[in-house]
């Protein structure tokens, strides 16, 4: 099944809140690449209206996820099927395998994230 790679992707944690997008540039059902600064990247979820921010990267072979497929809160990678809970971060394919999560909060119709 492979091993769990790590991140050269994975932002920093710097206890700072950023502003994202409009809550409507998401649609439910749909995810989202958020690329900062520093050209690391986080998945943004949107599940039936509430929204979810994880690593953007499969452990697996290092796919993006934001592009993957979303049913309900399950990824599943695009690439090899590893399936992953946005709402935990959990890897339902294999568990030392599972991703950090990030705080998404809604303000004045904002999506905000805190890395």
């Amino acid at each position: 099944m492979g091993k769990c790679r790590e991140n050269p992707r994975k932002p920093k944690r710097q206890n700072k809140l950023l502003k994202i997008a409009k809550v409507e540039a998401l649609p439910k059902g749909r995810g989202a690449t958020v690329q900062l600064n520093d050209g690391t990247e986080i998945a943004l979820f949107n599940v039936d209206g509430k929204f979810y921010a994880i690593e953007n990267f499969c452990p697996h072979k290092g796919a993006p996820l934001a592009d993957s497929h979303l049913h309900g809160k399950i990824i599943e990678c695009e690439w090899h099927g590893w399936l992953f809970d946005v709402s935990s971060g959990k890897c339902l394919t294999k568990k030392e395998c599972s991703l950090e999560t990030y705080e998404v909060k809604i303000e004045d119709g904002w999506i905000k994230i805190l890395v």
